[in-house]
């Protein structure tokens, strides 16, 4: 996992650099962090479980995450709408006063506040 840290602290920086860079610009740049996600990647590899255990996605995936992360307070996957809805969110108007922020969309995964 240290190739993983690595490049996701370059983005965070890169992220953060961008941001102080465009300043005054009325430009934002943030970091969104999905946690645990229903997308297709994620149901690809729960395909065989499912097809094994005869539990919807949704089911594998409340089960993949309560095992595998179990820190999460919604103690499920999110889904991809509610990753981008984040995503809507931090591009409005609304979110004007946001920037060189990381975003979680972890579900709690992260128990640290920082």
């Amino acid at each position: 996992m240290i190739h993983y840290g690595v490049t996701k602290t370059a983005q965070l920086s890169l992220a953060r650099g961008l941001a102080k860079y465009v300043a005054g610009s009325g430009v934002t740049v943030n970091s969104v962090l999905p946690g645990p996600t229903i997308s297709d990647g994620f149901a690809e590899m729960l395909k065989d479980d499912v097809a094994k255990t005869g539990k919807s996605l949704e089911e594998q995936a409340k089960a993949f995450v309560m095992t595998h992360r179990p820190s999460s307070v919604i103690q499920r996957a999110a889904s991809v709408a509610e990753v981008a809805n984040m995503v809507v969110y931090v591009c409005s108007p609304q979110a004007s006063a946001t920037s060189g922020a990381a975003l979680r969309v972890d579900g709690g995964v992260v128990d640290d506040i920082l």
